[in-house]
């Protein structure tokens, strides 16, 4: 059972995208789903948040701040071939009625409310189960990158060194 918490703030517009992840991901790691923020993705496509529970399955994030945005996103599709769950990132006030809509796929989209110190899941993501290969793939290159982003800031040096 994934642990929820109310947010709330006057103005969407006082919480930034980094504000919404950190919410995020302080609710995903109270229950055992850890991220990496602006993972790239093998179709050209970068997740704001991508992660990984205890059983194996993919969770991505799209975070949007502003309606402007939300509605003007249309690569958000892409990113349903590579993970099993879901997820629009808001923040408190924002209008989220264009995820109800047909365009948005409500069916197949969890919705999470977040500010800067933590987040609500408002909507839950149905499973979508990835090929299992798919998700090998998906799991390695996350692992990756992973250990990449862990071993630059241990040693900035490495970092710089060519894929």
């Amino acid at each position: 059972m994934v642990e929820t918490v109310s947010a709330s703030l006057d103005s969407p517009a006082a919480v930034t995208a980094g504000d919404v992840a950190r919410g995020i991901m302080r609710l995903f790691a109270r229950n055992g789903i850890w991220c990496l923020p602006e993972m790239p993705l093998k179709n050209g496509r970068r997740a704001d948040l991508m992660g990984v529970d205890a059983k194996g399955l993919i969770v991505i994030v799209e975070i949007k701040i502003a309606r402007g945005d939300l509605l003007g996103d249309c690569k958000w599709p892409d990113y349903l071939d590579f993970c099993d769950r879901f997820f629009w990132g808001v923040p408190p006030g924002l209008d989220r009625a264009p995820l109800e809509t047909e365009a948005y796929q409500p069916e197949d989209c969890g919705v999470i409310v977040a500010d800067g110190y933590d987040a609500e899941i408002l909507r839950h993501a149905p499973l979508s189960a990835l090929a299992p290969a798919r998700r090998k793939a998906q799991l390695e290159r996350l692992a990756r990158a992973a250990m990449r982003r862990h071993t630059g800031l241990l040693d900035p040096h490495c970092a710089q060194i060519p894929l």
